[in-house]
């Protein structure tokens, strides 16, 4: 599953208040277009072949997905400590390249955008998952994730369809004042071959965040959408690459795992212990995970 995370500069902070969202009646769903239709099905079909080639797994791993303590420890580092992607010529390009420790340290105030012809029934069912996702993640990481508004969030979740998005540009502007043109046509133009993407974006050379975009394709069966909220949601809190390594993961593209697996819950307490800090490199950060990873497994990986 292709996945993004791109730190880049913005301009403003939004502010603290928090309003509801207006209530849409169900007269202001329009059918979606062709091309959308078109999408469905064809994502309905990558789901039945995943799924029936044994992949798009439920269960968080088990007793045949063992990892030791040096594995999770490589797997962090693989994971949080490397770029998946790199900006060539206004491109993203896949590159694994080294990077710092990222994540966010300030509460998280989350809005869900649903695109115009996604389904009110289909809605419905989004944002309960991701209501309960985020409550697991912020029980993971100790970060505190409310609802807000458009106009205050600072995490933006778009669920959109493929002509919502072709015509997002405009209001991706607003959500986030000075998005570079990079970011906007990645979005637009997210080839079929990409199923989601996050983009989070820290202030100047900073390396904790301050505003994230998730974009998930609204065309997905039920599966794969909550898949794409797991891994997206994730990977914006600074799980920035992906590892054909890590097992049972989420980060990794070969789909075996749909959803937040027990290794990764791991990965998500270590990136937000107190004892690593925002901008750590590896050779900084490997002594520190080897206590964090006996912390928390009970283990010696120092003998």
């Amino acid at each position: 599953m292709a996945a993004i995370v791109l730190a880049a500069c913005e301009m403003t902070t939004a502010p603290e208040d928090v309003v509801p969202p207006p209530h849409r009646p169900d007269t202001a769903v329009p059918a979606p277009s062709p091309e959308s239709e078109v999408m469905r099905n064809y994502f309905n079909r990558v789901q039945a072949d995943l799924i029936t080639r044994g992949l798009m797994r439920t269960d968080g791993g088990g007793p045949d997905t063992p990892f030791t303590p040096q594995q999770l420890i490589d797997n962090f580092v693989n994971i949080a400590l490397f770029d998946e992607y790199v900006n060539v010529n206004g491109r993203l390009v896949p590159r694994t390249t080294t990077s710092s420790l990222r994540r966010w340290d300030k509460p998280i105030r989350m809005h869900v955008i649903f695109g115009d012809t996604v389904p009110l029934e289909q809605r419905v069912v989004d944002k309960k998952n991701i209501r309960s996702y985020v409550q697991r993640l912020s029980g993971l990481t100790g970060l505190p994730v409310y609802p807000a508004s458009p106009e205050t969030a600072n995490f933006h979740v778009l669920m959109l369809n493929e002509g919502d998005r072709r015509h997002f540009g405009p209001r991706l502007r607003e959500l986030v004042p000075g998005v570079d043109e990079t970011t906007l046509r990645t979005v637009i133009d997210m080839p079929k071959s990409t199923f989601c993407l996050v983009f989070a974006f820290s202030q100047g050379s900073s390396s904790t965040y301050s505003r994230a975009v998730a974009v998930i394709r609204a065309e997905h069966p039920e599966r794969l959408r909550k898949s794409c909220i797991h891994e997206e949601l994730a990977q914006g809190l600074g799980l920035a690459n992906d590892s054909p390594t890590a097992r049972p993961s989420i980060f990794n593209d070969d789909e075996e795992f749909a959803y937040l697996t027990t290794h990764d819950e791991l990965l998500l307490k270590m990136l937000y212990d107190r004892r690593l800090t925002p901008g750590m490199r590896e050779a900084e950060a490997r002594p520190i995970l080897r206590t964090i990873v006996d912390d928390l497994l009970g283990t010696n990986t120092q003998s």
